[in-house]
């Protein structure tokens, strides 16, 4: 009897020495991995930040890389704070839940019970705006948002005044479009119905129950400490990246923070803590176009995804989870041109042992402006479809139809590589010397566009 005792518990012990065994071979072999990666995109310019990937509740990777300042060469590491950008969505639908489960609010009030004199309030209800088909047009694709509200302080009030009465750009619930006014409209309700500004609220009612000690809502005239510095490209050099006032980023996109704060939120989605699980089922219940309450739901590599990306100036970010395995894979950078969306999948390949490309370095070379400004142009695939090439701050950026702009970095006086995303632009002179066309080159696939003008 005795004998049988030992030689269970001797097992026992051998079964836990195995399973430690294997997380740290798991851990080794994904830090391994991660770094072989992320270093080459550092080699190239094209990722600064810090990563964290969790595993059922094991933490495998949590580390910096490139720099939160190049100025002084200070490190990115894990305490490091990041503006999360359009990951503060997230936020705010915690934020409007956890009202409609204190029946302060519900989910199909309608926006003029709020905003009376909104154009066609009475249509639009808070579900339409947590889940982006309300119709509203993105405030910050208005003409003014960069020349004016980028830089100058607007408060919440004022911003809205500016699209209140523009017309939709389709009809409430028909289909899903992206915009950042739809969670401006939810922080101006979380404030009217709390009595807080929404800084106040998100700190009171997600940051602090959580222990969330390193993320806030940042303020252009507050000191924050370890928070990195954006940057940007601008032809082939690291530059800081524009100023911008984070007060008209509100409910949208004003919050910072760092991995391990992030990991908490991930911890705490999982339970009860912010609000009752029915209530969190359905905020991650995919409405149109896969997404729903401030969070995208997709399939990857056959395995449940609740996501979300940010890109706010000088920074992107992304948080992916995977519920049903229990993996969180959280990726913060200070360069705003940084191919995140790339970079998520592969590590995402790396995580469930798919495969994946190690990106190979570009040489990138400087071309006069005279040269660059000779591309500007609309280059036309088919009827309707256009790649606008543009001239802005010594670059040169192309904007497919109905597509966002994107930056073109020279590899030689003819062919650009564009940042974030796997492709190549090649321009193509005439017997006069004059540009043609230009050739996409995407995925061992060729397409040329006459210009038209």
């Amino acid at each position: 009897m005795k004998r049988n005792l030992i030689v269970s518990l001797l097992l026992i012990v051998s079964l836990c020495f195995c399973n430690t065994a294997n997380l740290w071979a798991q851990q080794n072999d994904v830090q391994e991995k991660v770094d072989d990666y992320i270093d080459a995109y550092v080699q190239m310019s094209r990722f600064s930040g810090s990563i964290l990937i969790a595993k059922r509740g094991q933490v495998l990777v949590n580390k910096g890389y490139g720099y939160a300042s190049y100025g002084f060469e200070v490190n990115n590491n894990p305490q490091t704070k990041f503006r999360i950008g359009s990951l503060t969505k997230g936020f705010t639908a915690v934020a409007i839940m956890q009202l409609v489960e204190n029946n302060k609010l519900k989910l199909n009030d309608r926006l003029i019970k709020f905003i009376p004199d909104y154009s066609r309030g009475n249509e639009i209800t808070i579900k339409h705006l947590l889940t982006n088909t309300s119709g509203i047009p993105n405030h910050t694709e208005l003409e003014d948002f960069n020349r004016e509200r980028r830089v100058f302080h607007y408060g919440i009030i004022e911003t809205i005044q500016l699209f209140k009465n523009k017309p939709l750009e389709f009809e409430p619930e028909e289909k899903f479009s992206y915009s950042n006014s739809n969670y401006l409209l939810l922080g101006y309700i979380i404030e009217q119905i709390s009595n807080m500004t929404y800084a106040e609220y998100v700190k009171q009612n997600i940051l602090d129950p959580l222990q969330m000690l390193n993320s806030g809502y940042e303020r252009p005239e507050e000191i924050i400490k370890n928070m990195a510095q954006g940057y940007c490209i601008k032809n082939n050099e690291i530059v800081k990246a524009k100023f911008r006032d984070m007060s008209n980023a509100h409910a949208s996109g004003a919050l910072y923070s760092t991995t391990g704060d992030l990991y908490k939120w991930d911890r705490a989605l999982y339970t009860d803590k912010l609000m009752s699980n029915n209530y969190r089922d359905l905020m991650f219940t995919p409405f149109k176009d896969n997404y729903g309450f401030g969070w995208g739901i997709v399939d990857v590599f056959n395995h449940k995804m609740i996501a979300h990306s940010g890109e706010i100036d000088g920074f992107t970010s992304n948080i992916s989870r995977f519920p049903d395995e229990d993996v969180c894979i959280i990726i913060l950078s200070n360069f705003e041109h940084t191919p995140i969306s790339r970079i998520n999948k592969d590590i995402i390949a790396i995580v469930f042992g798919k495969e994946y490309k190690t990106p190979k370095a570009v040489n990138t070379v400087k071309l006069p402006e005279k040269v660059l400004q000779s591309y500007i142009g609309k280059y036309e695939v088919k009827p309707g479809f256009v790649f606008e090439v543009t001239f802005s701050d010594g670059s040169l950026f192309c904007q497919p139809t109905s597509q966002p702009k994107l930056e073109l970095l020279p590899v030689s006086k003819t062919e650009f590589t564009l940042l974030k995303v796997d492709a190549k632009i090649s321009f193509v002179k005439g017997s006069n010397q004059k540009v043609e066309k230009l050739i996409l080159n995407q995925g061992g696939n060729k397409i040329p566009a006459l210009k038209i003008k």
